[in-house]
């Protein structure tokens, strides 16, 4: 048994207290530790994605940032990776620790909820053979808290087990900003979605407690009946819904400040998030609804991974080019693949780099331009290419599928379901030969020939992905 750990981060710097706690343990050591910085801001499931599709273990551990393992965790976690091969899944225990002698604050009491909550990924081990076989965490859930449970409720439904373990972590309670729970509600519209996945039981099937949405709502109507009134002059209808908005904001005021330790910052905090806070989970709460009828409406045909050639495609085509300073992006090229990605959809470059091999580059300077072209366009979840000259027996270098066939491995999906996108013939026959579809986005020095052998052909990066997401923008 094999395992890689994954460590999403914000670059919060409780990552360098956990990088040391791991180096400190005792116990089986991991093949890789991999941190994947979500610099993009895409989202905890974007980067454990990036994560999981990059280590090589027949399992993945992936631990949040601001957690620090107990002593035998590595030890721990053998023993409960030791499973039959129906078990998908370890969740690991959370002990969150709280101030002694006094209540704890609103806050606290949320972040103690981890060490009940179902399927959390603050330490959840899967195997990678069943996230690649379920697609890993959907992208389209932005935040924490509700792509666990979307990825648990799928495992669970094919027909796969998911296991407590005995591994514990400890999770701080760091220090929150004055409007955080208000900044929380943004998570209701993950809730909608979660209810367009999963239907309306979702909650409990994936242990999750039962919010005060339908109380949120009722508080907010009232205030913006309350404020009609006022505007319209209709003082029976003002003064009926401010009764209500105020009766229901103090209600949530005190049911918040009453198990706490009723500071007067606690009791301020409180009473000033609880006048916003319905409003602000009724907005998103909305917000996600749209979303989700947007989402409804998209093409079930949405490919699983786009690969996309380099020169030619992404960037202007450089013969050679050794020189990160000669990068210049198709136009559109990064609006396309932003697109791409807050559709979910993982991304990887695969590249014919016979400079290599005649001597006229070296694997530095490919990936000296690799990372400008990031830096450019945005993160890759894999980087591809074929070393090798014309001349070279390989079966990497397009129009061979070697790299197709790799880049669908590494991304954790199968070939059938990848699009290759590309400029020339060698790139549609790549994927042909691997059983990929492809579009053509020709360029000057695409010939006619393979323009017309082409089954799908675009005018530029921004069209192709019409093609791909349905058209929708």
């Amino acid at each position: 048994m094999t395992f890689d750990i994954v460590i999403p981060s914000a670059g919060r710097p409780s990552l360098q207290a956990l990088l040391e706690r791991l180096e400190s343990l005792d116990g089986p050591r991991p093949g890789r530790v991999i941190v994947v910085r979500d610099e993009d801001r895409r989202g905890p499931a974007a980067a454990r994605n990036s994560g999981w599709r990059a280590a090589w273990g027949e399992w993945v551990a992936f631990l949040d940032d601001d957690v620090l393992p107990e002593r035998d965790w590595l030890v721990r976690l053998a023993a409960d990776l030791d499973v039959p091969d129906h078990v998908a899944a370890s969740q690991g225990r959370i002990r969150v620790p709280l101030p002694e002698g006094r209540r704890p604050t609103d806050w606290e009491r949320n972040v103690r909820g981890l060490e009940t909550a179902r399927y959390a990924t603050a330490d959840m081990a899967y195997r990678r053979s069943v996230l690649a076989e379920l697609g890993g965490f959907d992208d389209r859930f932005p935040r924490a808290y509700r792509e666990d449970a979307d990825l648990a409720l799928r495992v669970l439904r094919a027909g796969y087990r998911i296991e407590q373990g005995r591994r514990r972590v400890v999770h701080p309670v760091r220090a929150p900003g004055f409007w955080t729970s208000v900044r929380l509600q943004a998570g209701n519209a993950d809730d909608a979605l979660m209810r367009t996945l999963h239907g309306p039981l979702w909650r409990e099937q994936a242990g999750v407690p039962a919010g005060r949405r339908r109380v949120h709502l009722a508080v907010t109507a009232a205030g913006v009946a309350g404020f009609a009134g006022v505007v319209f002059g209709r003082r029976r209808v003002a003064a009926a819904g401010l009764l209500g908005w105020l009766t229901g904001t103090v209600e949530l005021a005190w049911r918040r400040i009453a198990p706490g330790p009723r500071t007067p910052h606690e009791i301020v905090r409180m009473a000033a998030t609880s006048a916003a806070l319905p409003a602000a989970a009724a907005v998103h709460w909305a917000a996600g609804w749209a979303r989700a009828a947007r989402l409804r409406r998209r093409r079930p045909d949405r490919p699983a991974a786009v690969l996309l050639d380099r020169d030619g495609t992404l960037v202007h085509d450089v013969p050679y080019n050794g020189d990160p300073e000669r990068v210049i992006p198709a136009p559109g090229a990064r609006e396309a693949l932003d697109r791409l990605r807050a559709a979910g959809v993982p991304l990887a470059v695969i590249s014919n780099q016979s400079g290599v091999a005649r001597g006229l580059l070296s694997h530095a300077q490919v990936e000296a331009v690799n990372r400008r072209i990031e830096a450019l366009l945005g993160p890759f979840d894999a980087w591809l290419y074929c070393p090798h000259g014309p001349d070279d027996t390989c079966d990497c270098r397009k129009p061979e599928p070697g790299m197709v066939l790799a880049a669908a491995s590494r991304l954790g999906v199968s070939a059938d379901r990848c699009v290759v996108v590309g400029d020339i013939g060698s790139d549609v026959e790549a994927a042909r030969a691997a059983g990929a579809r492809s579009v053509l986005v020709p360029t000057a020095v695409t010939r006619r020939t393979e323009i017309d052998a082409a089954t799908e052909v675009a005018r530029d990066l921004g069209e192709a992905v019409d093609l791909l997401l349905g058209g929708a923008r």
